[in-house]
């Protein structure tokens, strides 16, 4: 499926060529990479069937307070940031075989999460919600770096970026039939769409199907995902946990952690951003759990495209042009204008951010760490981004509180744009790295290309 066609080397017509051209870039991806966004497939349909209905019950059916929703908001986007350096450092080590055991902390952390899914059957508190999301949050931080490091690992560097956005497109898919599958349960269920009086059947089966297909996703990983990139690919010694801690000692990887830190501290969350689509564009209630359909839609379709340009222009450049498409669903949202088609507008930029942005920044990180601690070097950015979203969550709901949302959002816009700036700023010496990186030329930061070498030390040690 993946060897080249002997009949590329002749002079083929036009239809041809496109032809051509499509297969090489379906047999850039290798066979992994797919079995893994299959799994990641299944488990966001089940993951984000809860997160399409959970603010609207939070808020609206248990009255809680915008700053109470931004503490449960900060723990399902920071929370995993606690385990993840931890998931990362145990995926890197390896078994009495020689074997690295991505494969193994990655079934453990989606385990989790697929047992969490039955245990909101039985809890109707805030409290007991907030500890199970904890205990869902830390599997996502356990499999998140073991998962990009298998992708990363059965990739060449000159073609990560697409890749993830494959990875990425298909985990999409996943966020977009996740809501829409939650809004046909609640019809079926004959439930109301606002828990009122004590009724909540409705959620109690969205809560039933999601726990089944969260299972399905953890049998398709240990049937169909094989452990790579192990004994063959990594370095022979065992990486301590205080070897993976000093991986920021690596300027590439130091600059663009303080990077993802920077920007991550004026995202708004995904929730939020849908209630102030709804609220302030005057939407109808019943819409609310369709508005993460339409930042799906345009993740799913521009995750490939998106990651390929990357490749070629360079995954720092497209990582920050990102945050600046970011800022104008900021700004449009702020506008005067109002209805569907406004809201169509904002999810749509907020999509391409995603698609911009999200398995771009894990090529990127890849590019700076040997491949003997590819896990723990992941984690690292993806911990700094998780705990400045966490922070960034709890004072926009305490600033929501004080100011309002049109207000609080105002302020975040105005930090965002500071801190692209500041960002553009921290990358521009490693920019041409970053550049070379994306064609996978020998002796850039992603290393010659095989897939598996180390950064290459001339250039990260450039000024």
């Amino acid at each position: 499926m993946y060897v080249a066609d002997s009949r590329s080397s002749k002079a083929p017509d036009a239809p041809a060529t496109g032809q051509a051209r499509r297969g090489a870039a379906l047999r850039t991806v290798p066979g992994a990479v797919i079995a893994l966004g299959t799994v990641s497939l299944v488990t966001d349909i089940s993951s984000e069937m809860v997160t399409a209905v959970l603010p609207l019950y939070l808020l609206t059916g248990l009255g809680l307070s915008p700053l109470g929703f931004g503490l449960l908001d900060g723990i399902q986007n920071g929370f995993s940031a606690l385990v993840r350096l931890v998931g990362g450092h145990l995926a890197d080590r390896r078994g009495r075989d020689g074997a690295a055991r991505h494969k193994a902390v990655a079934a453990v952390g989606y385990g989790l999460s697929a047992l969490c899914r039955p245990l909101l059957l039985f809890v109707h508190t805030v409290p007991l919600i907030g500890a199970v999301i904890a205990v869902d949050r830390t599997g996502k931080g356990l499999r998140t770096a073991p998962r990009d490091a298998m992708i990363s690992l059965a990739t060449e560097p000159a073609h990560r970026g697409r890749a993830f956005g494959v990875h990425r497109a298909m985990d999409t898919a996943g966020a977009l039939l996740g809501p829409l599958t939650a809004f046909l349960v609640l019809r079926l269920a004959g439930g109301p769409l606002l828990a009122d009086g004590g009724e909540r059947h409705g959620y109690d089966a969205v809560f039933t199907v999601s726990a089944c297909v969260a299972a399905l996703g953890v049998l398709v990983l240990l049937l169909f995902v094989p452990n790579r990139g192990s004994r063959d690919d990594l370095s022979t010694s065992t990486p301590s946990l205080r070897d993976s801690l000093t991986l920021l000692r690596l300027p590439g990887l130091r600059r663009l952690t303080l990077c993802a830190v920077l920007l991550g501290l004026t995202t708004v969350s995904d929730s939020f951003l849908y209630l102030l689509v709804q609220r302030r564009l005057d939407l109808p209630v019943g819409l609310f759990p369709l508005l993460p359909l339409g930042t799906a839609a345009a993740f799913l379709l521009l995750a490939v495209p998106l990651g390929a340009l990357a490749d070629r222009i360079g995954r720092h450049r497209l990582f920050l042009a990102g945050h600046g498409v970011l800022l104008l669903a900021y700004g449009l949202l702020l506008s005067p204008l109002r209805g569907v088609p406004a809201a169509l507008c904002v999810l749509l930029l907020h999509g391409t951010f995603y698609a911009a942005t999200d398995g771009v920044l894990a090529a990127a990180a890849a590019d700076t760490v040997p491949a003997g601690q590819r896990g723990a070097g992941l984690a690292l950015v993806g911990t700094g981004q998780a705990l400045a979203r966490f922070a960034c969550s709890l004072l926009f709901g305490a600033l929501w509180g004080m100011v309002g949302g049109p207000a609080a959002l105002g302020w975040s816009a105005g930090a965002l744009a500071l801190c692209v700036l500041g960002a553009a700023a921290v990358l521009r010496p490693s920019e041409a790295d970053a550049a070379a990186a994306g064609d996978g030329r020998p002796g850039t930061a992603a290393g010659p290309v095989t897939g598996t070498s180390e950064p290459a030390p001339a250039a990260e040690e450039k000024p």
